[in-house]
Order: structure tokens, then C-alpha cells, then sequence
């Protein structure tokens, strides 16, 4: 693997993770002037399949060629994450509810070694019990130690569909026939929005939030412009990266490069929020950077390895036909 490639795709990786990272900074404050979290995440995934939807069209042969993939990446990396994810806020805390989804990571590994039974390689698997530590420090679990089983169940789902978006966003990349990463994430935000209609009810939001201002920190922001962030920025540029990065990579590497958008999120929520981040909490931004650093060392295992074993087959098939990026 060249080592360009690589550090394009680590790059693309940091991006994403600093995109998804900054929902939350702008999302907040739209649920703090009124809107319910469900219709919230309904406005994110609707929004983002209204701007794609052109997109869908140019790339409607995805339909034929790869239903159960879209229909998979729809149901489970967008529908399932969201839906789970805040499911688990409404019975645990926030900060246990974030640590359980990025668990994504480590369970990827277990998938990709245990029921692929592709190699592991020890600085992923290393990289990713750091990343999983620091976690912890940066959500700091202890302050929620009784935990509602549900409420876990709900966050364990949620970090079991975090694991397969990066198992569909590889899928295909070891081949010839690439699925386009518009198309995929085009198809995948139209069938999250039919599934998160159906959970989130639109019809009874409060769609006055949306004419008014929201707070962020001091300022007053127009609520048009901070859901048009969590649209544009932390949905559809934040998920284009995420895959592209999946395929320069491997899910094994990108997974735990993705746990720095914990990071990400906290620190942004101390600049621009206002919110108190403790001394724990920087050193599990400092284990997370030390985790998502130790993983990228990953190497491939030998010939024929596969996905799991490192990045040359992803990017070969990229470079094979430039126009999949």
C-alpha cells in the first residue's frame, strides 16, 4: 500500500470523526429551544436524504445491484445507530449511553475475527482497548454506575449497528463492483428517514423552534443555519468521509480512529457551550489520540489477508477507478 493512500485515508477518518463530533454542538441547542432529540434526529437524517436525494437518481442502478446492502446500511448504520442510541439516553445516563455505542469498535474486531475469521492485528486490537479506556475517562462512566439493563441492551444495539456501518461501508471494496459512496449514503438517508418517520412521529414537532434563534454559549445562532451544520457538515460531508475512509483503511483501523469523535464532541461542547470538562476527562482524550495513534500502525497479515487484515485491497479498487471517490 502506497503510503499517500494511507495517510489520505487516516486523514479522511480524523475529518469524519471531527464532522459527526460537531452534531452534538449544534443539535443541543436546537432540543434546548424545544425540539424532542427523536424529531431532531428525524430533521438530520431527513434533511440529508432531501440534499442526496439527486444524487439517488444518478446512482439508481445501486438498486439493483446491491438492494440488501442499502437496504442494510438504511436500516442499521443510519436508522439503527440513531434510534438505539437515543432509546438508551431515555434509561441511562448520556455519558454511559455514548461509551456503550463506541464500543462499535471492538465488537467490529470480534466480527471481523471471530465470524469472518479474518486476522486481527495486535495494534488495532491494542488501539482499540486504549481507545475503549479513554472513553470511560472521557464520558466518565462512574457517575452513572446504576444502570438500567435496558437501557444498556438499548446502548449494546446501538454499538452493534455502529460496528456494521463500517462492515457496509467496506463491503464491495476488495472487488470490482464498488458501490458509489453517494449513492450508498444517498439510499441509506432515505430509508433511515422512512424508518425514523415511523419512530419519531414528525407530524407532532414543533416546527416553530425552527423560525427563532437557539443559544450557543453567549451567542444567539438562527436555528436554520445550526440544523443546516448538522445537515450538511455533520451528516452528509461527515458520512462521505466516514466511508471513504472505511475503504482507504479497513474497518478495523477507521473504527477506532472514529472514537475520537467522543473526543471531538466534548471538547467542542467545552469552547462553544460552556460546559466543564475535568482533568479525567483530558486524559481520556489523550488515551482515545494514543488508541486511534497505536491502531494506525496496523499492518497487513499477510497475503490475501482481506479486509480485516489491513488496507492495500481498499485502496487498489479505489485506485482502480477514481471516480468511485
Amino acid at each position: 500500500m502506497q503510503a499517500s493512500g494511507k495517510y489520505a485515508g487516516l486523514s479522511l477518518a480524523l475529518v469524519s470523526a471531527i464532522a459527526f463530533g460537531g452534531s452534538g454542538v449544534a443539535a443541543k441547542p436546537l432540543i434546548e429551544a424545544g425540539l424532542d432529540p427523536l424529531h431532531m434526529v428525524w430533521l438530520r437524517v431527513a434533511g440529508a436524504a432531501l440534499v442526496l436525494s439527486p444524487l439517488a437518481w444518478r446512482h439508481r442502478d445501486l438498486v439493483r445491484r446491491k438492494p440488501l446492502l442499502l437496504a442494510g446500511f438504511g436500516l442499521v448504520a443510519v436508522a439503527g445507530v440513531q434510534a438505539f442510541y437515543f432509546a438508551s439516553l431515555s434509561r441511562i445516563p448520556v455519558g454511559v449511553a455514548l461509551l456503550l455505542e463506541y464500543l462499535g469498535p471492538a465488537l467490529l474486531l470480534g466480527w471481523i475475527r471471530f465470524v469472518q475469521r479474518k486476522p486481527v492485528t495486535r495494534s488495532a486490537a491494542a488501539g482499540a482497548a486504549v481507545a475503549v479506556v479513554g472513553l470511560a475517562c472521557v464520558v466518565q462512566i462512574w457517575a452513572g454506575l446504576s444502570l438500567d439493563l435496558l437501557g444498556v441492551l438499548l446502548g449494546l444495539a446501538a454499538a452493534c449497528c455502529q460496528a456494521f456501518y463500517f462492515v457496509f461501508a467496506d463491503q464491495g471494496s476488495d472487488g470490482d463492483d464498488l458501490p458509489h459512496p453517494m449513492g450508498m449514503i444517498a439510499y441509506g438517508m432515505i430509508i433511515g428517514t422512512l424508518v425514523m418517520t415511523a419512530v419519531a412521529r414528525p407530524w407532532q414537532m414543533d416546527w416553530r423552534v425552527l423560525g427563532g434563534d437557539a443559544a450557543v454559549g453567549d451567542l444567539m445562532v438562527p436555528a436554520p443555519a445550526l440544523l443546516a451544520w448538522v445537515v450538511l457538515i455533520a451528516t452528509v460531508f461527515a458520512y462521505l468521509t466516514g466511508v471513504i475512509s472505511v475503504r482507504r483503511l479497513s474497518p478495523q483501523v477507521a473504527g477506532v480512529v472514529a472514537c475520537l469523535e467522543a473526543v471531538v464532541a466534548t471538547v467542542l461542547a467545552w469552547v462553544l457551550l460552556g460546559e466543564h470538562l475535568a482533568t479525567w476527562q483530558i486524559v481520556g482524550g489523550a488515551l482515545v489520540l494514543g488508541g486511534a495513534f497505536i491502531a494506525q500502525t496496523s499492518r497487513p497479515a499477510g497475503a490475501g489477508a482481506g479486509v480485516g487484515a489491513g488496507v492495500a485491497e481498499p485502496v487498489a479498487a479505489l485506485d482502480r477507478d477514481p471516480s468511485k471517490v
